[in-house]
């Protein structure tokens, strides 16, 4: 009736079939053209986040600093790869043990199973290994029987020797990527795939960030429809987040790769590679005025200095966050507090900083000139000058016997590590082959928009067996206390009789407006057919 103004006019059927003809052919798969796209748009965003949060938690796994680590790279039929890194990440020894079956029904010969005992044995005591780090692929399952059983046996020996050796299986996402690449050739030029792999398995142990900076952050498998998104995007915000890891976490410039250090804000493959060659050539960095290296220029030094640390320097300032330009700040607040730079971490300066009132750190500010971000940024470093963000973060969890499915019961209470966290919830593993689920409903008593509010990825996790299904092999969990009283109910609201009842609505009349059929006279154009005959009919 808006449309058609007239419906007696005999233009009127046609008007209506034109109307209906459009929105059915052209307007209607439009407008759905149009929804869809601004859905998916929608959904793409929130699976970049959710990808972006997880791959950021992960790259801050705390590191096992300080631990000789045994990796393992668990298989059936070609035996499970051995490697072994000392506590600084530098590779000692490989081998190969053939403690499971290689073909389905074959039964191990007792003595390659005893073979393989010794050779795990040998490599555990030979280099004083305190972890055995292995890998949750195939063979994992078997693997960490083996393992769990070797070491029960050995337990009267390591106490002897006054020594203790945990397992604990780890995500090996991204291992083959890396083991078969470039990089991993050239490092290890000599080694086969799995050897590589093991290698890659300890060390991710040792310093996950270190080790997942080489792998493509889409391999590393926490996110959820990584290959319907737009991979554009994808890679710009992951390497976005892998950026921001490395930045707060800071790099050792003596003892960093290539591909670490090109992950700085401000450096690339090219000024990695110079400041490596440099330091290869001339030996370490004393002092950050060295990195004025030929080839890398001022405002890149400039925005990539505050990021790289010099543990074993000189200049003690050099081994924190602060930046140089903010150093005669630093060294004018350490005269006033009766320090020196030398005195950084100690306990006498840590009192001093702390015992700092909001009235003079103004006056600082006012004084020297500096923001206050800055001047806080600078006491922070006074205190913690080795600062690392994945300090406060929960280790993770160390194993020395073996869970199956079968062991567990409903209402019994696990700890686990948060592996993945997807829209719908987040999958725990607590030490089983494969990770339980804990649905969003589970996760806290009151109401949370996101997984992401409650857990996140490397989080551990206290949780509760829901349900156990041994035929398909599932694990519910729930994050919510099954003894814990529940929160009372809320009160059903009550009817306000008392309000005043709706005057009935008045209808009001309107004068019915007659349709305006007369045509507006069109404009005279200015290239009228009169004034182009060539274009007017004959």
């Amino acid at each position: 009736s808006k449309i058609i103004l007239n419906k007696d006019s005999i233009t009127a059927q046609y008007v209506r079939n034109a109307v209906e003809d459009a929105y059915k052919r052209l307007i209607k798969s439009s407008i759905e053209r149009e929804i869809r796209a601004e859905l998916k748009d929608k959904a793409e965003a929130q699976a970049i986040h959710v990808f972006g949060e997880n791959l950021r938690k992960y790259l801050l796994t705390p590191p096992m600093k300080g631990k000789v680590v045994l990796g393992v790279d668990p298989a059936f039929r070609t035996g499970c790869k051995l490697a072994v890194v000392d506590a600084t990440g530098k590779f000692l020894d490989k081998g190969v043990m053939y403690p499971h079956q290689k073909s389905k029904d074959e039964e191990v010969p007792a003595d390659r199973y005893l073979q393989a005992e010794q050779k795990f044995t040998e490599f555990l005591l030979k280099y004083d290994c305190e972890i055995v780090a292995m890998g949750n692929g195939t063979a994992s399952r078997e693997t960490e029987e083996f393992v769990s059983k070797t070491l029960k046996k050995l337990e009267k020996t390591l106490i002897a020797m006054k020594k203790h050796v945990d397992y604990i299986i780890v995500n090996e996402a991204g291992a083959s990527v890396y083991s078969a690449s470039e990089l991993a050739r050239d490092e290890f030029p000599d080694f086969s795939v799995e050897e590589r792999s093991a290698v890659s398995i300890a060390r991710r142990l040792q310093d996950p960030l270190a080790e997942l900076v080489k792998i493509d952050p889409k391999s590393i498998g926490v996110g959820q429809y990584q290959y319907d998104v737009n991979q554009k995007n994808l890679s710009s915000q992951l390497d976005f987040v892998v950026e921001g890891a490395v930045n707060s976490v800071g790099v050792n410039v003596n003892s960093a790769s290539i591909h670490l250090l090109q992950r700085v804000a401000g450096l690339n493959a090219k000024t990695a590679k110079l400041i490596v060659a440099h330091r290869d050539a001339n030996g370490k960095f004393n002092n950050r005025s060295e990195l004025n290296i030929k080839g890398i220029g001022a405002k890149t030094l400039e925005q990539a200095i505050g990021f790289l640390r010099i543990v074993d320097g000189n200049e003690p300032l050099d081994m924190t966050g602060i930046h140089p330009e903010s150093y005669a700040a630093a060294r004018a607040i350490l005269d006033k507090l009766g320090f020196s730079s030398v005195d950084l971490g100690k306990a006498e300066l840590v009192e001093k900083v702390k015992a700092i009132t909001p009235e003079q750190l103004k006056a600082l500010q006012e004084e020297l000139n500096v923001g206050e971000y800055t001047i806080k940024d600078i006491l922070d470093a006074f205190c913690s000058p080795l600062r690392d963000p994945r300090d406060v973060i929960e280790a993770p969890i160390l194993k020395s016997d073996v869970l199956h499915l079968e062991d567990l019961k409903v209402g019994m209470e696990l700890q686990g590590t948060v592996r993945n966290v997807t829209d719908f919830g987040a999958f725990v593993d607590c030490g089983l082959h494969d990770d339980g689920l804990v649905h969003i409903s589970k996760m806290s008593a009151g109401f949370i928009k996101h997984p992401l509010d409650a857990v996140h990825v490397g989080q551990i996790v206290k949780v509760w067996v829901l349900e156990v299904d041994l035929k398909k092999e599932r694990l519910q969990l729930t994050m919510i206390d099954p003894e814990a009283p529940k929160p009372a109910p809320r009160e059903a609201r009550k009817p306000n009789n008392d309000r005043r009842p709706k005057e009935p609505r008045q209808e009001v009349k309107r004068p019915v407006q007659k349709p305006q059929n007369k045509r507006k006279k069109m404009p005279e154009l200015p290239f009228a057919t009169k004034e182009r005959p060539h274009l007017g009919r004959k």
